[in-house]
């Protein structure tokens, strides 16, 4: 089975028992990282949780987490609880 399809799957049968954004990040999040994305979720030089950003709207706040590829960041990811409204500010 193809990783971005299991994630798909596993979201499903599990996003009615996660309440938080941080069980979304645990059983969601990190795992897409990983598997799907191909990054190592425990390796603080390519997955960085709650980084400083310094772009556009995010300027001085935590993201919750900043992929990176050769000391450069390449990714912010802002995670939401699961089925919550999500909006796009500053436009």
């Amino acid at each position: 089975m193809v990783a971005g399809s299991y994630a798909l799957l596993k979201i499903r049968k599990h996003k009615a028992s996660i309440e938080t954004e941080e069980a979304t990040k645990n059983a969601f999040v990190m795992p897409f990282i990983s598997t799907v994305l191909g990054y190592d979720v425990f390796n603080p030089a390519e997955v960085i949780p709650e980084f400083t950003a310094d772009v556009g709207t995010k300027r001085g706040e935590k993201i919750d987490y900043a992929i990176a590829h050769d000391r450069q960041v390449q990714v912010l990811v802002e995670v939401k609880k699961i089925n919550d409204a999500l909006k796009i500010e500053g436009r």
